[in-house]
């Protein structure tokens, strides 16, 4: 376990430097996916017109933009442990789960196949698996960093492993919740005969996540 915490503090000695310690000082990786996800949560309660929803949305961009380059830099860290290889990994699965969402429901938003109201279900639906994700990783930040819980290196090792495995499959869940909202769109489009907008918006099954 102190293998782990000192990988971990090297992790954040390399944000340390002096361009980025402004930046990335303040900048906690639970606190930007719980912050996605809050206002994520807004576009919800407050959105009562389109206008609304995308003044809210673009809230939801300019947040995960605002960490986008902490996640950068920690996928870039490769001489790990095994253990803190996985809290790096569940703190950029969280990352990954975010950018799903802010980058395919912004597509979802000008795609003329779903309603107002179905965009709104939509984004409920993304808040929900964000939160889930956020208190995923709050629950391993709080194993590592718990210095007074009377807990041996081998059972916080179980549970960084346990949590790891749960956002690794829940990162699964979110991409099979996209690619299902996105397949109704292609559906409707098959119908209309607009097949050809669909993919241009939202790229190929080859090289997209559905």
């Amino acid at each position: 376990m102190k293998k782990i915490l000192v990988t971990i503090s090297m992790i954040v000695a390399l944000f340390a430097t002096q361009q980025v310690k402004a930046q990335f000082a303040v900048i906690d990786p639970v606190n930007i996916a719980t912050s996605i996800s809050n206002t994520a949560t807004q576009v919800v309660q407050t959105s009562s017109t389109a206008a609304n929803m995308l003044a809210n949305f673009r809230e939801v961009q300019r947040l995960y933009s605002q960490g986008r380059e902490y996640f950068n830099r920690l996928q870039n860290i490769n001489n790990l442990v095994q253990d803190a290889r996985q809290v790096r990994d569940a703190i950029l699965m969280v990352g990954e789960i975010s950018e799903i969402f802010v980058h395919y429901f912004q597509k979802m938003l000008i795609d003329p196949n779903f309603s107002f109201e179905e965009l709104v279900a939509i984004s409920t639906g993304y808040s929900i698996l964000l939160n889930e994700a956020a208190n995923m990783l709050w629950d391993m930040s709080s194993v590592v960093n718990a210095s007074g819980w009377l807990m041996n290196d081998a059972e916080r090792m179980n549970i960084i492993g346990y949590v790891y495995e749960r956002l690794r499959n829940h990162r699964n869940l979110v991409r099979y919740y996209t690619r299902k909202n996105i397949s109704v769109s292609f559906l409707r489009a098959q119908r209309a005969g607009t097949v050809d907008r669909v993919l241009a918006l939202y790229g190929t099954a080859t090289d997209r996540v559905w």
